[in-house]
């Protein structure tokens, strides 16, 4: 109690809910209403502190009871009484939880050094600065305080001064960490420690603010220095528990808003938060129908890590009219083409560093290739599962399959595996959009029981079952001339392409240099097209063999015909060689063959 006014006690009323202050010795000469409550109250303690009071009663001087009434006082009326307790001299606790409110209506009130000295303003602004942003703690309910009193808490500096002290602590901790796990290793050299960092005990403190607090203390904190591991899991809880609650009205547009924001603040480091907290929120955006920004960084930052997803992580659901499919196979695709992109980036700045041989330092077996194969099985699986959906169009199929570089596949089952799950489930595919989806299938990439397979799939286009059937003629006859090799005496070397056809089938000899290993590659391709030209030639000949034996046929009949066509046939034997092994040296196909081999080795 102020020793100048001994007699004043404060009472409460019995009459009324809230606090109103009948002093039982001197009547009372003035009335404050603060939304809608009314203090009966004195003068003079409260122009001696309140500047605000005292204009306002100055005004009213012939008045023998002033009435006053306070608009939008910060705090309300309980902060109001504090304010009065402290013009009337009575003691009180300055707290973290009133300290935001008393600087806000102390400024309001006038109550500055200007009318009194140590008036509240400068007390509560003392503690602010001494108490309060010392500790991370504090400075956080503060904040949480100030959300019911903004502008006026930016205003006075509040928040600012608190999300600052907040970052500088976070980051002057996470220094004095990183120093504590600093140890000497046997040979006397200083490292840091492997040891994982223990979960920053802040993070939960946190989660208590709102939104758009909570995205200034975030962005200070990047400004700052905090490591972005820690900006992550600070990320990853708040969003567990904002976008956890159960819903009620008005709650998307809430939820809508953490997904954007949290979206904005994610740190650029890739593996800053895990991949799967990234499809989630790319899952809630696509429910919550976010802005198309944060959408389409969500995809970018997931297509940069797409090769450690899995399956369950690409069937997004679709949350669109019921006519479309059941899952969001335009996110995906999106997703893919950023992958891709990513791709075609890497291999232009691998391009940049050639030398002047022209071969590049990643070699074949390059991380970006290692990520294009795990993407490749992870589309095929994808294909394969969204395949049986009748409302998945073939478009937006084939746009999936080809999203990828041709060069990602080493081995087309999936893809074919897909496409024929996919024709089995969509039977009302013309003939033409039959071949269109097939030619995505390079079917000399098909493992032999993939191709035993698609031989007897009545489900494909003619014309792919006779392109198979081809490619396993080819196949078998390289098995009968390494097996003929194989039973020989006297053996030769095979054709340079046979070398090549098993070179590629394996890894590239650990001996070889790399220099060496690129221009073997290039050679062997020119001697596989100089091959194919050859086969095409046969099967030209071929062909106009079979017209001439058509016509033949037409005119006889006779089984004589027939004798002449057997040996007509026989000389243009796809697999190459006779029917009997020991004329091998004199048949047409073993002499074509050494000419091939002579060939093959000029174009060394």
């Amino acid at each position: 109690m102020d020793q100048h006014h001994p007699q004043l006690t404060l009472a409460k009323s019995s009459r009324h809910s809230y606090n109103e202050w009948i002093f039982r010795d001197v009547p009372s000469d003035i009335t404050i209403e603060v939304n809608g409550i009314a203090f009966a109250l004195h003068k003079f303690p409260l122009v001696s502190r309140s500047g605000q009071i005292r204009k306002a009663v100055s005004e009213n001087r012939d008045a023998v009871i002033s009435r006053i009434a306070l608009q939008n006082l910060p705090g309300g009326t309980e902060t109001f009484e504090l304010a009065a307790k402290f013009c009337y001299g009575i003691n009180f606790e300055i707290t973290p939880s009133n300290v935001a409110q008393l600087i806000c209506v102390s400024d309001y009130l006038e109550m500055t050094e200007d009318f009194s000295n140590n008036n509240l303003g400068s007390r509560a602004d003392e503690y602010l600065n001494h108490v309060v942003c010392q500790n991370l703690e504090m400075s956080v309910l503060v904040l949480q305080q100030c959300e019911n009193l903004l502008p006026k808490a930016d205003e006075l500096k509040i928040v600012t001064r608190c999300i600052d002290a907040i970052a500088s602590k976070a980051c002057v901790e996470q220094i004095a960490s990183s120093f504590s796990r600093l140890e000497y290793s046997s040979s006397g050299r200083l490292h840091m420690s492997r040891q994982k960092c223990e979960l920053d005990w802040w993070i939960k403190d946190l989660s208590v603010l709102r939104i758009d607090v909570y995205q200034r203390v975030m962005t200070a904190m990047k400004c700052r220095g905090v490591r972005p591991e820690s900006i992550g899991e600070s990320l990853m809880n708040y969003a567990q528990k904002e976008l956890t609650k159960k819903p009620n009205g008005g709650m998307n547009d809430h939820e809508r808003l953490v997904v954007e924001t949290i979206v904005g603040l994610l740190p650029v480091e890739k593996l800053a938060v895990p991949l799967s907290f990234l499809f989630g929120l790319l899952r809630s955006a696509v429910m919550l129908d976010c802005t198309v920004a944060s959408r389409l960084d969500l995809e970018r930052r997931i297509g940069s890590l797409l090769d450690i997803a899995t399956l369950d992580d690409l069937l997004i659901p679709s949350f669109r009219h019921a006519g479309d499919t059941l899952f969001d196979v335009d996110t995906v695709h999106r997703i893919l083409v950023n992958f891709a992109q990513q791709d075609e980036s890497d291999d232009d700045d691998d391009d940049d560093d050639q030398d002047g041989s022209g071969f590049g330092s990643d070699g074949l077996d390059s991380p970006s290739e290692t990520a294009l194969f795990k993407v490749s099985k992870l589309v095929d699986n994808y294909l394969a599962e969204i395949a049986p959906d009748a409302n998945l169009k073939l478009a937006r199929f084939i746009a999936v399959a080809e999203s990828l570089p041709a060069h990602a596949r080493t081995v087309h089952d999936g893809l074919y595996r897909s496409i024929d799950v996919y024709l089995k489930a969509h039977q009302g595919l013309s003939e033409a959009e039959k071949k269109k989806l097939c030619k995505l299938i390079d079917f000399q990439k098909l493992s032999p029981e993939a191709g035993a397979h698609a031989a007897q799939n009545d489900r494909l286009p003619l014309q792919s079952i006779v392109q198979v059937l081809y490619i396993e003629q080819l196949r078998l006859r390289n098995a009968l001339y390494c097996s003929d090799l194989g039973g020989g005496d006297h053996q030769k070397p095979p054709p340079v392409h046979h070398q090549s056809w098993r070179i590629n089938s394996g890894a590239l000899s650990a001996a070889m240099s790399p220099k060496d290993n690129y221009a073997s590659l290039r050679r062997e391709n020119r001697e596989l097209k100089l091959e194919l030209t050859r086969l095409r030639m046969r099967l030209n000949d071929l062909e106009k063999e079979h017209v001439c034996m058509k016509r033949n046929m037409e005119k006889s009949n006779s089984r004589k015909f027939m004798s002449s066509f057997s040996k007509k046939i026989s000389k243009f034997n796809l697999f190459g060689h006779s029917s009997s092994r020991g004329s091998r040296s004199t048949s047409p196909s073993r002499n074509s063959q050494r000419t091939d081999s002579k060939v093959t080795v000029r174009t060394e």
